[in-house]
């Protein structure tokens, strides 16, 4: 070997060390990103549906104390018809159900009401007139029952 001979003072090939765990890769950035919006999506929504289904729930809640207290009394189906309608007014405000009253809010609960209840109409009648009426025709547990009916096919 030659003292001058510029190849001999090279170094063997040497690999590069390799990258630790951070900083992540791009692609790692943008699947933590939209793992992150996913569950804020999530949450949101529902959040979202919790809220818009919180007057369902004090609504059955109330409907579970006046059935405590079921009386054939013209005030107790006045309290279960202001149920009705602030139900109503709640899921439906364009339509101002809280307005009606008489014949008009027995058809609009019969509109509302889930499909084949048209035999509940002598019920939904009787309710309506019988928060007028000094003696009551309706039946508190007929009255009940379509309530319960009712107010299950309001969700959103």
């Amino acid at each position: 070997m030659m003292p001058d001979d510029p190849l001999s003072q090279l170094r063997d090939i040497h690999l590069p060390q390799t990258g630790g765990f951070w900083p992540p890769a791009p692609g790692w950035w943008i699947l933590a990103f939209v793992l992150l919006a996913g569950v804020a999506a999530l949450i949101w929504l529902v959040r979202r549906r919790h809220r818009r289904n919180l007057w369902l729930k004090l609504a059955k809640a109330e409907l579970a104390n006046l059935e405590r207290t079921a009386a054939k009394e013209p005030q107790w189906f006045t309290q279960l018809n202001t149920l009705l309608k602030r139900v109503a007014r709640e899921r439906y405000p364009s339509e101002h159900p809280e307005a009606q009253s008489g014949d008009q809010w027995a058809a609009y609960l019969l509109r509302r009401a889930p499909d084949g209840q048209t035999a509940q109409q002598p019920v939904v009648e009787a309710l309506v007139n019988s928060a007028w009426q000094p003696t009551p025709t309706a039946e508190p547990a007929q009255a009940l029952d379509f309530a319960h009916t009712w107010l299950e096919a309001q969700k959103c």
